[in-house]
Parts: C-alpha cells; sequence; structure tokens
C-alpha cells in the first residue's frame, strides 16, 4: 500500500478566506503541549497527567504576491478571532480550529530576493483530524 501526498491537494482557509499563493513551507500545525505529562514514583509507578491545554499553533508562508497578504496585515492589526483550517485531501486530515488569532505581524526582509512572510497563528481550539 502507499500514499500520495500533493501539496496542491491543501487549501487553507482563514476566516472563511482561501489563501493562495504559499511560499516553499506553505503550512504548518503544532499544538503547544503535550497530550500527558508522566509522572514516575520512587517506586516505578506511572501517572500520566492529561493536558487540558488546548493552544495551538498554525504558520502561514505566503509569497509577497499573496492575493490575500492584505486581508493577512488587517488581521495582525484588528486581533480579530478567525477559524483557520488547512485540510489536504491526498493524505486526509485538517488540522487547525474555530477561534485563532494572528500572534504578530510577520518578520519583513527585503534583499535581491523577495522572501516569503510567514504568519504566525495562535489557536485556542487546535486538533489535528482525519476528514475519513
Amino acid at each position: 500500500m502507499y500514499t500520495v501526498y500533493d501539496p496542491k491537494d491543501s487549501t487553507v482557509t482563514v476566516g472563511g478566506i482561501l489563501i493562495t499563493g504559499f511560499g516553499d513551507d506553505m503550512i504548518s500545525g503544532e499544538k503547544n503541549e503535550d497530550a500527558i505529562d508522566p509522572e514516575v514514583g520512587a517506586q516505578g509507578d506511572v501517572v500520566a497527567n492529561v493536558s487540558n491545554n488546548n493552544l495551538g499553533k498554525v504558520t502561514l508562508s505566503v509569497q509577497v504576491g499573496c492575493p490575500q497578504y492584505a486581508y493577512l496585515l488587517g488581521l495582525a492589526a484588528s486581533h480579530e478571532a478567525v477559524p483557520v483550517w488547512a485540510v489536504n485531501k491526498s493524505i486526509k486530515e485538517r488540522f487547525g480550529g474555530q477561534q485563532a488569532m494572528l500572534t504578530k505581524f510577520p518578520d519583513v526582509k527585503n534583499a535581491s530576493k523577495a522572501e516569503a512572510r510567514s504568519f504566525v497563528f495562535t489557536v485556542f481550539d487546535y486538533v489535528v483530524e482525519s476528514t475519513d
């Protein structure tokens, strides 16, 4: 058995707006904390402390020509909470959440080449799930 991954099968929506014009890194997501924090006692007994921290981070890498660049900059300035979802239909996976805010304005560098800009969202209800 094999799976074919195609980055063109990835879509990203922010506040219901389809984002296009990605840089090489496209999109990434991660949870801020591990799901459990094991504690081992003196006699080797283990307690798995469950983390209820649902915070995560979604990072979008877009080219400077991204048609939604101004929209993303506006979200950074407004502190508006919006849904952020990344879906890849070829691997049947989605990640993100219904409540996300831009953490900060992207780092900017103007040099001999126009480099991609990274927008980092803090997601308050971050999940990774199958779309199957």
